[in-house]
């Protein structure tokens, strides 16, 4: 059997995830310190844990709704309202799904014919351009720069607008950067979409994990953004529940209605134990994020610190969970970079080229580990760096 004639051509092109690759082999490798995983060390708080229990428990193991349990679509929108000022009907503009990662593929399908061009602000979290090929569409990656806090600038947008570019997707607070857009950012990219027909997907997943004073703002509350804006939240990051696979989508009615379709055929619904663990999550976990917030931030001050002290510049990200030290000094590629300090000192880190050509000279550490895990890899980091010197 010739498989190459069977299989869908768009898919076998597609690249595996450049994150992955370097997980597979510290997989292999003994006692590996990795800071690579995006994924909080912290174990979903107990009283949602709980809260999941007892549903199983009262034998609530059914399908839901295909939009997801009604119950938990108005506290969506409750916390929406309470937190970022948007207003959603959970009736018709909420839509559950499984992980942010599934309502970004559906608003992507629902959105984009193809032939049409998905602008996509980079470095950024790797699923955006493949989502898109399989839809037909066009990936444009927007290259985002150091000097700019690796924000996303009106004169950037404006000078990547083309005649088929139908859909923004504005993935902030940024993964791997840590990059977030202020109110005034957000303002001058709602100024250029005006008068346009260029419709935003939002992803908003770590919009709880903001620093150094700064809180979220989303798109959809900017001006008329929200008639033109899918935003992408979940529990994942926000409450450590990543592997309940738990998100959701609000936006426009008409869009989610498309949505809901793709849900219902490819998903039916997402897991009912999750759902009402997330219920318990909205209502009572305000404290949770705090508790959290508050140890991530000393971590980030640590790592950052650490990076700069080791001669690797590393911008102070304000959102999110990743730092992103510049490795170029070093003369080699982030590719080259990772896969050495793997072999030689165990450590893991993920190259920033796989989250775009413009993380090239990059490497993302995320910082949800301990403060004693990221001691020693930056410790190991030291050991690396002073090796290639005295080679």
């Amino acid at each position: 059997m010739d498989y190459n004639k069977v299989l869908n051509p768009t898919v076998t092109g597609l690249k595996p995830s450049g994150i992955r690759r370097f997980f597979d082999i510290a997989e292999e490798m003994d006692n590996v310190i990795s800071l690579g995983v995006g994924e909080p060390d912290f174990l979903t708080p107990w009283h949602i844990r709980e809260a999941g229990i007892a549903s199983l428990e009262s034998g609530k193991t059914r399908y839901t709704a295909n939009k997801g349990l009604k119950v938990l679509r108005e506290e969506i929108a409750k916390y929406n309202k309470r937190r970022f000022g948007l207003t959603y009907d959970p009736n018709t503009e909420v839509l559950v799904t499984v992980g942010g990662s599934e309502a970004i593929d559906g608003a992507i399908r629902a959105l984009v014919s193809p032939g049409d061009e998905v602008l996509i602000p980079e470095p950024s979290f790797v699923c955006y351009d493949p989502i898109t090929k399989l839809s037909g569409g066009i990936p444009v990656g927007i290259p985002t720069k150091a000097e700019n806090n690796f924000r996303l600038t009106a004169e950037e947008l404006k000078n990547a607008i083309t005649d088929k570019t139908k859909v923004l997707i504005m993935p902030f607070p940024n993964n791997p950067t840590g990059a977030i857009m202020e109110r005034e950012d957000l303002e001058a990219i709602a100024e250029v979409l005006e008068g346009t027909d260029i419709m935003v997907i939002s992803d908003e997943i770590y919009a709880e994990l903001t620093y150094g004073g700064k809180t979220h703002v989303s798109f959809a509350s900017i001006g008329n953004m929200a008639e033109r804006t899918v935003v992408i939240g979940g529990f994942s990051k926000t409450y450590s529940m990543t592997g309940w696979r738990l998100g959701y989508a609000c936006g426009p009615e008409p869009i989610l209605t498309q949505m809901t379709k793709i849900h219902q055929f490819a998903i039916m619904s997402a897991p009912t134990t999750a759902q009402y663990a997330a219920i318990e999550a909205l209502r009572y976990g305000a404290n949770d994020i705090e508790q959290m917030l508050d140890e991530y931030d000393s971590r980030r001050k640590m790592i950052v610190h650490g990076f700069n002290k080791l001669g690797l510049t590393c911008f102070e990200p304000e959102g999110a969970f990743y730092s992103f030290p510049c490795i170029k000094s070093t003369g080699m590629t982030s590719e080259e970079f990772c896969e050495k300090l793997l072999y030689s000192k165990h450590v893991a880190l993920v190259p920033g080229s796989a989250f775009g050509a413009s993380g090239e000279g990059y490497v993302r550490a995320s910082y949800c580990y301990s403060i004693d895990h990221i001691k020693t890899a930056l410790e190991k980091v030291g050991e690396f760096l002073e090796e290639l010197k005295n080679a």
